[in-house]
């Protein structure tokens, strides 16, 4: 299920997140505009976790190269010329056997590190066990088809290690990591019983958007397929929304290598989390610096109007309760709100904020902690 209450005002803002699976109305004013909290609800089938645990192994010092500055990844970019040619041994295999044996070989060739080799083998096996349980009669060939190009971006990225800008804009071209992911997505959903409720409010913020406002949207994180999911649900409706959507990122997303791919396909603005910002000592004034950098692009980005920026300020994905098994937003972090809320009256141009709760949870489920 897939919940979501906006609060559309220029000043006004209310900290604490409000969740219903209810339609709920209220009202209340501010210095330049009316407000109201409104639910819209979607939901969804569940299909089975698809993600395995993230890969661990990468070495922490790797975190301090996980974003550079603008002008050196533009730099990098300019001098590829596109994409450079490289094995097909996923892309070509035409059965499951195939597949799983490109992973093996290149890792006994050490091309290939054990972890990541280990890790695409459990996604592919979750990804195959949740699509099945879909009851689609092509299942077998979606399966194959998806993750041989899930495969060949992993293996892409290893060879060639992608460096995140603090402001990522996503690649569509020559490889399109957007449609890839949608499509990695798509056959987790099950679209007969998922829903948006009140449309009308993303039709009220495309309205916003053309007119030069920025929108921020305060939401809960439950899973990392929460971006795809959202634009899965948007894209007969509201396509530019889905498309242009700038995601606040943290740091494993950007380092993980069976993430990687799916971050390149999303517009990203990467911080490190005030979670784990003190975890290696050494490292603290290396994120600090990241992150000022962060929001110096999103300072500018605002400025220039015309934004839709989501962000989850609880700085990390929902757990359920560990006594009743029930699903809640994990807490806002009250600084992260504000800064977004200073961001957003400073820009210059119109700003409202619409918090936004999700719940769909079953598709990719987090880790108990």
């Amino acid at each position: 299920m897939f919940i979501l209450s906006a609060t559309p005002s220029s000043t006004f803002f209310t900290a604490t997140p409000r969740v219903s699976l209810s339609f709920l109305s209220s009202s209340s004013s501010s210095s330049s505009s009316s407000s109201r909290l409104c639910s819209v609800s979607v939901r969804f089938g569940a299909r089975g976790p698809v993600f395995p645990c993230p890969i661990r192994s990468v070495k922490v010092r790797a975190m301090a190269e996980m974003v550079q500055d603008k002008d050196s990844a533009e730099e990098n970019v300019a001098c590829s010329g596109g994409e450079r040619s490289h094995s097909r041994i996923f892309l070509d295999a035409s059965t499951e056997e195939e597949l799983l044996a490109g992973i093996r070989k290149e890792r006994e060739e050490g091309r290939l590190p054990s972890n990541v080799a280990s890790g695409m083998e459990v996604l592919y096996h979750n990804y195959k066990k949740a699509v099945f349980q879909s009851g689609n009669p092509r299942a077998d060939e979606i399966v194959l088809s998806n993750m041989a190009v899930v495969f060949d971006r992993v293996f892409f990225d290893v060879e060639d290690p992608f460096v995140f800008s603090p402001y990522h804009k996503a690649l569509r071209e020559p490889f399109d990591y957007y449609m890839f992911g949608q499509s990695y997505i798509r056959p987790l959903v099950d679209f007969r019983n998922s829903y948006v409720g009140n449309i009308s409010l993303f039709n009220e913020i495309e309205e916003k958007l053309q007119k030069g406002h920025n929108i921020v949207l305060m939401s809960n994180h439950q899973t990392e397929a929460d971006p795809a999911i959202i634009a899965l649900l948007l894209e007969a409706t509201n396509p530019h929304i889905a498309e242009s959507m700038t995601y606040i990122a943290g740091d494993r997303v950007l380092i993980d290598p069976l993430c990687k791919p799916f971050s390149k396909g999303r517009n990203l603005l990467c911080v490190y989390s005030k979670k784990h910002m003190y975890d290696d000592p050494e490292l603290v004034e290396m994120k600090k610096k990241a992150n000022t950098r962060s929001l110096k692009e999103m300072a500018l980005l605002l400025r220039g109007g015309s934004q839709l920026i989501w962000i989850a300020p609880s700085g990390g994905r929902d757990r359920p309760d560990p006594h009743t098994n029930e699903w809640f937003p994990a807490p806002f972090d009250a600084s992260s709100v504000d800064n977004m809320r200073r961001l957003a009256e400073h820009s210059g141009a119109p700003g409202h904020i619409y918090p936004l709760a999700l719940l769909c949870n079953d598709i990719m489920p987090p880790p108990p902690r």
